[in-house]
């Protein structure tokens, strides 16, 4: 029984001085001198070769659409679904100050939904009352907490679009003159 032990003494010893020879100013030392030899393969010539590469990538990508005869913008952006479209606008906002928006600015407030992005907005306006959007700007307003005796609720939240209208277009929910 006496041999076990001193085996696994013989061991521990052992294993100590190979981890004494890692030590940490060695460690620190490594990265420094892999990030010096990193530097210099960047500051090589060759290295300005695959840079020029991924430049003329860019541009053709560019000049791509150009080239099929597709129009540029409609590369840009995907088609919105009609679907999708007419679920964007929630209800239009009558209130004081967006009659306010409405006679300075030109300007009409829609609830929309959470995730709506700005040329959904503009396209489901332009899809659904046939006018001409200038642009878009959007407001998330958090929903007040709110008590109701011994629990605490809270509002929805809220997304409205101010969608600004090209000149000469308007829009007149009240029925009047339609």
């Amino acid at each position: 029984m006496s041999t076990a032990p001193e085996a696994k003494k013989d061991d521990a010893k052992a294993a100590k001085p190979v981890q004494a020879a890692k030590t940490p100013k060695a460690d620190a030392k490594a990265p420094k001198a892999a990030k010096a030899d990193a530097k210099a393969v960047t500051n090589a010539p060759e290295a300005a070769a695959p840079k020029a590469a991924k430049a003329a990538r860019k541009t053709a990508v560019k000049k791509a659409p150009a080239k099929t005869g597709g129009d540029v913008a409609a590369a840009k952006r995907p088609a919105h679904a009609e679907s999708r479209l007419a679920q964007v606008l929630v209800a239009p906002i009558v209130s004081e100050k967006a009659t306010m928006a409405a006679e300075k600015h030109n300007q009409i407030l829609f609830k929309v939904l959470r995730d709506a992005t700005k040329p959904e907005i503009k396209a489901a306006v332009e899809l659904m009352f046939k006018v001409t959007v200038d642009s878009v700007q959007t407001v998330q307003h958090k929903g007040k907490t709110k008590r109701f005796g011994k629990s605490i609720g809270r509002r929805d939240h809220v997304k409205k679009a101010y969608v600004c209208l090209a000149e000469g277009q308007e829009l007149n929910f009240s029925g009047e003159g339609a």
